[in-house]
């Protein structure tokens, strides 16, 4: 199940996706996620996942491996679906109890499953698809303009590449942690959920030592290598947009339009 988390990891492959500028990535996953929130029809949600679809296939990422992160929002998934299928009053279709299924909960709660699992995967594209290194470049040369109101980019970047490699870092310890506390007869299956999050305890202490002890090596390897910030610095690959990602951001314009004016035209 650890394993299974994609966010933050990189497939290496060769393909279109991975070929466009971390610019272009950024920028889309940010107009896919605000326009999932923008939608309201079941039509524009076919869309948005025909187009999620077509990038997935394009970007030749197993999509095996890209819903079998999907797992480990279950419960979130689980617990948002719950709250809006009985909370929300409306006209009633099941009723048992004080449990009460209603025609516009049970609308609401499949739009923020699919809302979800869309989100999770579209996010997902984003960082199996750029390095570490092109996600920093990218945000750092996006969100240049900022600088000139004292926003420290660099650092923000850098802070924000450093997080995301950390992800499968802290995944393939927490594995290591886990396989060595059940070689020693621990047991993280069985028992009721209370009994199970306590049985998870031994394991965040090794792990909180582990990803401090990790953070410290890389602020050393930084100071060693006399890191300053980015003021003064040049890059070994430097960021340059070629003509697929203008025809790139043409398609983002275009979704992102059909997605507002989605509000104002009647759908289904």
């Amino acid at each position: 199940m650890i394993r299974e988390i994609t966010l933050g990891q990189y497939y290496p492959v060769d393909s279109v996706i991975h070929r466009l500028d971390p610019r272009v990535k950024l920028l889309g996953t940010l107009v896919f996620l605000v326009a999932l929130f923008v939608v309201d029809s079941w039509t524009m949600y076919g869309v948005a996942a025909v187009v999620l679809g077509i990038l997935i296939k394009l970007s030749n990422v197993p999509l095996k491996f890209m819903t079998k992160g999907l797992k480990n929002i279950l419960i979130l998934l689980l617990i948002s679906v719950s709250f809006n299928l009985f909370l929300t009053p409306g006209e009633p279709i099941f009723q048992l109890g004080i449990l009460k299924i209603s025609k516009e909960g049970l609308t609401i709660a499949l739009k923020m499953g699919i809302r979800l699992i869309l989100l999770v995967m579209g996010s997902s594209l984003m960082t199996l698809t750029t390095t570490p290194n092109q996600l920093t470049d990218g945000m750092e040369k996006g969100l240049r303009a900022f600088k000139k109101i004292g926003v420290p980019v660099h650092e923000i970047s850098m802070m924000m590449s450093i997080a995301l490699r950390f992800i499968p870092i802290l995944i393939e310890e927490t594995d290591k942690i886990m396989k060595a506390q059940q070689a020693r007869g621990a047991d993280f299956e069985s028992g009721n959920i209370i009994q199970r999050a306590k049985a998870m305890v031994p394991i965040l202490v090794p792990l909180f030592i582990g990803a401090f002890r990790r953070a410290n090596d890389l602020a050393m390897a930084m100071e060693a290598r006399c890191y300053r910030g980015g003021e003064g610095r040049t890059k070994m690959k430097p960021l340059k947009y070629e003509a697929r990602d203008g025809i790139a951001y043409f398609l983002m314009f275009l979704y992102f339009a059909g997605a507002v004016g989605s509000r104002f035209v009647p759908l289904v």
